[in-house]
């Protein structure tokens, strides 16, 4: 075994030929133009999808917090509707709670002030 690797590691390569072999032309071991031509296209091509993709990526979030905002915004005005409400009849619930539980016979005037 240990002549075996010693062959090996000592076995000269060959020198590499600075001329093509014959019956082999320039053509067939290059690409050439269609082979530059086409791996352009693909680059080009690669580069053109991965703006694409992060144009709509892109419009995708600024979309999503677009609808984020507008939905923050809507429940804001909601919450100030509804605290207009209670700031503006605190008076009519409060009086109304206390009637319904004296009539009721109750005592919890607390009825009136639950949000739903």
């Amino acid at each position: 075994m240990h002549h075996l690797l010693l062959s090996l590691a000592t076995t000269p390569t060959p020198l590499p030929t600075p001329t093509l072999r014959e019956g082999i032309s320039e053509d067939q071991v290059t690409p050439g133009l269609l082979g530059f031509i086409m791996t352009a296209f693909f680059v080009v091509a690669t580069a053109l999808l991965i703006v694409d993709m992060v144009r709509r990526i892109r419009r995708v979030r600024y979309r999503a917090q677009v609808e984020e905002d507008r939905m923050a915004a809507a429940a804001a005005a909601d919450v100030e509707a509804a605290e207009a409400a209670d700031a503006g009849a605190p008076g009519q619930q409060a009086r109304g709670g206390a009637v319904q539980g004296t009539a009721d016979g109750g005592t919890d005037t607390a009825q009136g002030d639950q949000r739903h």
